[in-house]
């Protein structure tokens, strides 16, 4: 068993807060010393209340599935000695109605890009046994209910 900790935290400044007008823009902590704005999606809240340059929940909750994924995958690749020079996702997760006036995410599909060094190349079959392996052992990806679907590039 492991515990993972983060401190998030938000200040009201002068807002009033009681009218629904108060900054959504907050910060996540973590215990090596990462310090990371975040605030509600500009698609979820209005401009005006949000920073569109900080990191949202939802992006936040696809790059843990893509992260852990990846992290997998070069650990199993190192173990079958594939020597990974690149690995680059541009992951994305879909949001659908669940029910009137909720959102939840549907799929997460991840879209690996991956250079391996040397003469010794993997096939397209030894590839797609290393991201199932990954996907089967990513502890985030086993933690949700949507699906979470890689598509080899």
């Amino acid at each position: 068993m492991s515990n993972h900790n983060a401190t998030v935290s938000w200040q009201r400044g002068d807002a009033a807060f009681v009218d629904n007008r108060y900054s959504r823009a907050h910060r996540w902590q973590f215990d090596g010393g990462a310090d990371i704005v975040a605030a509600a999606s500009p698609d979820v809240v209005p401009a005006a209340y949000t920073d569109a340059s900080a990191v949202d929940p939802e992006e936040a909750f696809v790059a843990a599935i893509a992260s852990c994924h990846m992290l997998w995958f070069l650990s199993l690749a190192a173990k079958d000695g594939w020597c990974v020079d690149t690995y680059a996702d541009d992951a994305v997760g879909h949001m659908t109605p669940v029910r009137p006036g909720r959102l939840a995410f549907s799929e997460v599909v991840l879209r690996p890009r991956i250079a391996f060094a040397g003469e010794r190349q993997p096939d397209a079959a030894t590839v797609a046994a290393l991201h199932h392996d990954a996907h089967d052992r990513c502890f985030i990806a086993n933690s949700v209910r949507c699906a979470v679907r890689v598509e080899t590039v």
